[in-house]
């Protein structure tokens, strides 16, 4: 496929950009079907609007929506020690800490979880 570059306008300030070679090229390696609708620097602002940590993804433990993640404590199903979890187990199911979670992974559980 060949790209040229193109000149967009961004939906918040207006203002026209241009969408080069090389952005085509990655956002097309990534699967990526729509263009930017954002400036380099509107996208920058929103990015940074959002907060430091990019946004309130899973990783930032926000729970999206401005809540607080609720966490449940429980007794890991391996070692008897504490842990937190994002959910709440049913009791039909094992729950472990991380560290017997990543044990238990990487030891060739039989079952497939994906």
């Amino acid at each position: 496929m060949s790209f040229a570059d193109k000149s967009l306008t961004c939906r918040d300030c207006g203002q026209p950009f241009t969408f080069t070679v090389g952005e085509q090229e990655f956002f097309s390696s990534r699967g990526f079907t729509n263009e930017p609708s954002r400036c380099p620097e509107c996208r920058a602002e929103r990015k940074a609007s959002r907060g430091a940590g990019g946004g309130g993804g899973y990783s930032s433990g926000g729970g999206g929506y401005g809540r607080e993640r609720e966490m449940y404590s429980v007794t890991c199903s391996s070692c008897g020690n504490e842990a937190r979890v994002p959910f709440q187990p049913r009791g039909d199911r094992p729950v472990y800490c991380s560290d017997c979670f990543s044990r238990q992974r990487a030891g060739g559980d039989s079952r497939s979880y994906r």
